[in-house]
């Protein structure tokens, strides 16, 4: 299993030369993990600086992988990840998911790099 966190979505969407290191897993939707904190944070940038249409057009195409809602398993599993790695808060739900899933979480994100389970894609 897979999962996205938003900045390499974002990079996907906008069809940028990072986009390329998450094509791999954001198009094999049968093992994609989409946390919706990752729809609210893509969403809301898209929209921001695009529009409603585009954003749902986009949220659109994330809906086609396995969508993880949060729960009070996943929070309190986060907050320790918070706390052990400095995360904010966001991160460390997604960063929960993926364990919770059992998924490589896929990410440009530096202070996801050096953490178990990650495949991080360094910004130049």
């Amino acid at each position: 299993m897979n999962l996205v966190d938003s900045s390499g979505w974002l990079e996907y969407f906008a069809g940028t030369d990072r986009a390329a290191f998450f094509v791999e897993a954001i198009e094999d939707t049968e093992h994609l993990v989409v946390p919706v904190i990752c729809i609210y944070e893509v969403f809301k940038k898209i929209l921001q600086s695009r529009g409603q249409a585009i954003a749902e057009i986009h949220v659109a195409d994330m809906l086609k992988g396995n969508v993880v809602d949060l729960n009070s398993s996943v929070a309190m599993n986060a907050a320790l990840l918070a706390v052990k790695y400095r995360l904010p808060m966001a991160d460390s739900f997604i960063l929960a998911i993926a364990y919770d899933q059992k998924a490589t979480l896929w990410t440009q994100d530096q202070h996801f790099a050096s953490i178990e389970g990650v495949k991080y894609y360094p910004k130049d």
